[in-house]
């Protein structure tokens, strides 16, 4: 089964150094990064700013070792991450995602 995770960055940079950990450290198979306008309520306040969006594909076996991992390594004081195991997947990408992490492949 295939899992999704999804977290905002302050810029690309930010974003692809994540993706890179997490793909070295076998969490990740792939991550897509896109650029986002973001309102969002911080402490008591209504903030806007551009940030950077990725989205994050993983095995569910993973999820949860690969969305603390996110944690850890997040460059926000309080990042906002997002992870959910995908109701329906193709074969072909159920298949690659369910191998990331196996010896071997």
């Amino acid at each position: 089964m295939s899992a999704l995770i999804w977290s905002p960055f302050a810029n690309k940079e930010q974003a692809r150094d994540a993706a890179t950990t997490l793909l070295r450290e076998n969490l990740i198979g792939c991550a897509n990064m896109m650029p986002i306008d973001s309102v969002f309520q911080w402490e008591g306040e209504i903030e806007q700013g551009q940030e950077c969006g990725a989205l994050f594909k993983t095995s569910a076996d993973l999820l949860d070792q690969a969305v603390h991992r996110l944690e850890e390594i997040h460059p926000y004081e309080t990042p906002a991450i997002a992870g959910w195991k995908c109701d329906s997947a193709a074969a072909a990408t159920a298949a690659w995602l369910g191998s990331i992490g196996q010896p071997g492949k």
